[in-house]
């Protein structure tokens, strides 16, 4: 049976030099909050976070079909012969292989796709039978095409022979293959050699694009898996306690974040000093009284990542005015970063928000890294948000938001909150159904 603490505490918000924060917040007056925690004593159950998500179905079949076309309708644009992935986000993406339904190893499975929107994958010869379990769906009345190749034959000859390139004796045919981003170096490699007379380049940007761009239906799985994201990090804040080590704590979090139904779910739980180094220290800390908790986590839904990260006290917890005061700077760098990505702005403008106005306090140098990544079927993956890119944000974009200051030897604050670029252009937060980012260090 659970019990509660009642909690006076005094906040000091964040400063007032800032415009962003002048327009929010017009007084500065310190409040008062009654915060209540519940001390529950019973660590392992977490199931009321399964009912969170329980709603959202994965991606439809229809939906495959329309990025397929869509696909195809690239390579006829760019003159592209053929599309060539290897199981992962991409393959996953256009047609349902994934790097957990098919393991990389030595022996290429490649998907092929070519401008009649025909799919063909390139499959071991004694492995046809499983990858025709493969669910992968297809345009074409024929289905999906499965050309083998034996052991003692070369997988990239016979991937080549089943794509319509030109054949002849010229020095080169003109035509063109693209690889995913991802697909590994031996892979280009072999088809290069196998196809002499053609092309064999990196996917453009075209290309990548029909993938970063998200669908209505890609958000409502983005949406609920970071929000129950939030809800395991609050659950797992109402079971610590000071003199709990991050091991304990990050068992706690992995246990809520399985029982949300997210796969794969994990992440960093930093207490104090050690949240000064943004991926971790590598120790087992105890927290103490006067320290500020880190938990970056995430897991999958349906193949579709979350990321969160919080940076919060404890309900008994003795802070120091410094890192309440480094919390707020964090806060309000996410908030103007925020303000400023809109479709239209180049990715780099988001990022110089967020630290120039850290550097106005004087802190800048402490926030090392980039402001933020895409996220989708990958945890980070393309447009990012930092400086020296000149991608341009769209509609259906998405993006974490994590500013942070890093004081090795004494503090880390990171405060991350996914979002979206909507049909009006303007940002929402992938965690808003849930209260979307903190307003203090007492909540998460």
């Amino acid at each position: 049976m659970g019990f509660h603490h009642p909690v006076s505490l005094s906040l000091p918000l964040p400063l007032p030099h800032s415009p962003s924060t002048q327009r929010r917040r017009p007084s500065i007056t310190p409040i008062s909050i009654s915060v209540r925690f519940d001390d529950r004593s019973d660590t392992s159950d977490f199931r009321h976070l399964l009912s969170h998500c329980a709603h959202i179905q994965p991606i439809a079949e229809s939906s495959f079909l329309h990025r397929q076309q869509s696909l195809a309708n690239a390579l006829n644009a760019l003159n592209a012969s053929a599309y060539i992935a290897e199981p992962g986000a991409s393959a996953a993406y256009f047609a349902n292989i994934s790097g957990s339904s098919w393991h990389l190893s030595e022996r290429p499975l490649l998907l092929l796709v070519v401008p009649e929107a025909r799919i063909s994958v390139l499959t071991p010869a004694f492995e046809e039978t499983r990858a025709r379990l493969l669910p992968v769906p297809s345009l074409s009345a024929h289905g999906v095409f499965y050309p083998t190749w034996a052991e003692d034959a070369d997988p990239y000859e016979i991937a080549v022979g089943a794509l319509p390139l030109p054949r002849g004796d010229m020095d080169t045919d003109g035509s063109t293959i693209f690889v995913d981003g991802d697909v590994r170096h031996f892979i280009a490699d072999g088809l290069a050699h196998a196809a002499p007379r053609t092309r064999v380049v990196s996917a453009p940007v075209e290309i990548r694009q029909i993938r970063e761009r998200k669908s209505r239906e890609e958000l409502e799985i983005l949406k609920c898996a970071n929000e129950v994201t939030v809800l395991a990090i609050r659950a797992v804040r109402d079971k610590l306690h000071i003199g709990i080590r991050e091991s304990e704590a990050r068992r706690l979090l992995q246990r809520a974040l399985a029982s949300a139904g997210l796969r794969g779910g994990d992440g960093l739980v930093l207490f104090g000093e050690n949240a000064a180094l943004p991926h971790g220290s590598g120790t087992d800390r105890a927290l103490g009284p006067s320290d500020l908790i880190l938990i970056d986590s995430g897991g999958s839904l349906h193949g579709y990542e979350s990321d969160v990260t919080r940076t919060f006290y404890l309900g008994e917890s003795r802070p120091t005015r410094r890192h309440v005061k480094l919390w707020n700077l964090v806060r309000e760098a996410q908030a103007l970063a925020m303000d400023t990505a809109h479709a239209g702005t180049v990715t780099s403008a988001v990022d110089k928000a967020a630290r120039e106005f850290l550097k106005r306090f004087g802190v800048a140098q402490y926030f090392t890294h980039r402001l933020g990544h895409g996220i989708g079927l990958e945890g980070h993956e393309s447009p990012y948000l930092r400086g020296g890119s000149d991608d341009i944000i769209q509609t259906g974009h998405t993006f974490s938001n994590e500013p942070g200051v890093y004081i090795e030897g004494e503090v880390g604050v990171r405060i991350e909150d996914c979002f979206y670029i909507d049909e009006d252009g303007k940002p929402v937060y992938l965690t808003i159904g849930v209260g979307g980012p903190p307003i203090h260090p007492w909540l998460v």
